[in-house]
This record gives C-alpha cells, structure tokens and sequence, in this order.
C-alpha cells in the first residue's frame, strides 16, 4: 500500500507529460490559426494582432462550409448504414442457424486483412460503370457494412442470456421483434462505439474522396483541404491553419458525445 502510494505522483507525472505531448500539437494548431500570416511566416509565435479573422476568410473565400456539409452528409449515412447491416450481419451470425454460417463468418473475417489500398482499383473501376463518381453515392456505398463492425456486435450479442432468447421465444416474439426490442438495446454500448468510430473513419478519408470527388459540390474536408493548396489562398497560411482547426472541431464534439454516452451505459449497467 505504502509502495504504491508512493508511485502515484509518478504515475501524474506521466500521465501529464503524456496529455502534453498529444494536447501540444492541436493547442499550438489553435494558437497559429489566431495569428496574421505574415507573423506565421516570419516563424514568430506571438503577435501584437491576434484575432478570428482567419475564420473569416476561411468561411469567406474558401468553400469549407460546402466541405463540412459534404462532410456531415456523408459520415452521417455511412454511420447509419453500418449500424444497422452490421447489427443485422452480426444478429444472424449469433441467433440465425444456416448451413455454412461459420465458413461465412470467417471469410468475412479474413477481409480484414485485406489493405484498403488493395481495394481501390476494383472498386473504382465499379463505381465507374454506375456512373457514381463525383457523386455521394460513391463516398457511402463501398462502406455500407465493415467487418470489423460485424465482428464487435457478433460478440456484443453473444453476451446476451441465452434465457432472454428463450423468454422471448415462449412470449412469441419473431426475430425482428427480439432483434429490435432485446438485442440492440442490451448491446447499446457497443452501438455507440460503432457509430463514432463509422463516423470518424468516414469523416478522416483521404485517398478514396481523392480518387472520386472531382468538385466542391461533393468534396469532403479532407480533400477539401488538400485543394487549398493549388488555389491562390496557398500562401495564407492563417486562414489555411484556421480551416484545420474548423474541421477538427467536429470530431472532437463526436469524442466527447461519444464519450458521454458510454460513461451513461456502463454506470447503467452497473446499477442494473
């Protein structure tokens, strides 16, 4: 007791040095974004002239609202779509009996190992014959499902008592009842971690909205601010910085909602 009481401070101790090394970047990220570009250049971190006037143009001339909405749009179907051919995939794998189910599940699986990267060419060329690109189709579609997703709910749902499958069956509960009313309920957490990690990655692509988007109409962030870099606002390195930060408010807000909400189950799963 007396030893690890000791340790405590060392452990405050890392644990500080730890939010600072992670924290540093975005808090110095913040700071740039408030100072006039002309400071930014001269490589000076303090000026006489802080302000949001970098917002301003960010928001004036570049079309960064457009990108968020693209952005929203996206994410928010991606998000919906996994949640529920996910929880779908995985309540078939877990209560559903059907020749083959296991071989299934494993060749689901074994896609996981398959780079995204490895996946490009086949599925550009598919989108292409749907005459999808610069569409949003083409950003939801390919990601309607992961297996990832399946993987986390089938063990999500395989906690659930076998009794309250069989209290469903006597009660004469089908399998969309028992699926709707049971099975996402008790698995709530798992849904919440799902849909901000669904959110996250849509929101964070880079490569696939590259290939695939051809204008602001369609855009992501993401891509959205790689095209800062061959308009004429490439040298404002303000306004740039401040579209960063812009973009970074939204995933910081899906964290701390997501947050909130597992702290919510698991007390409540506590209590019950």
């Amino acid at each position: 007791m007396i030893q690890s009481r000791s340790l405590k401070p060392l452990h405050y101790l890392v644990l500080i040095l730890l939010a600072i090394v992670i924290l540093g970047p975005f808090i110095l990220g913040f700071w740039t974004s408030l100072l006039p570009t002309a400071d930014i250049a001269k490589g000076a971190l303090w000026s006489s002239h802080i302000s949001l006037a970098n917002y301003a143009e960010a928001v004036k001339q570049t079309a960064i609202l457009r990108y968020l909405l693209n952005s929203f749009v996206i994410s928010t179907l991606t998000m919906a779509a996994q949640l529920l051919f996910c929880s779908l995939g995985a309540y078939a794998f877990v209560f559903l009996s059907f020749k083959g189910r296991d071989l299934l599940f494993y060749l689901i699986l074994a896609t996981m190992m398959l780079p995204f990267e490895a996946e490009v060419i086949p599925n550009f060329a598919t989108v292409r014959r749907l005459n999808l690109l610069n569409h949003y189709g083409v950003m939801v579609i390919p990601f309607l499902t992961s297996a990832f997703g399946i993987f986390m709910l089938r063990q999500a749902f395989r906690q659930i008592p076998p009794e309250l499958k069989e209290a469903a069956d006597v009660e004469g509960l089908n399998h969309w009842q028992f699926y709707w009313r049971v099975t996402l309920p008790y698995a709530r957490i798992s849904l919440f971690t799902l849909a901000a990690y669904s959110f996250l990655e849509s929101w964070n692509q880079y490569l696939w909205p590259m290939l695939t988007t051809f204008s602001d109409k369609f855009r992501p962030v993401q891509d959205g601010l790689r095209q800062l870099q061959s308009q004429e606002t490439f040298n404002n390195w303000g306004m740039i910085q401040a579209s960063a930060v812009i973009v970074v408010v939204p995933t910081l807000l899906v964290l701390f909602i997501g947050q909130h909400y597992f702290k919510n189950g698991l007390n409540e799963g506590a209590t019950k």
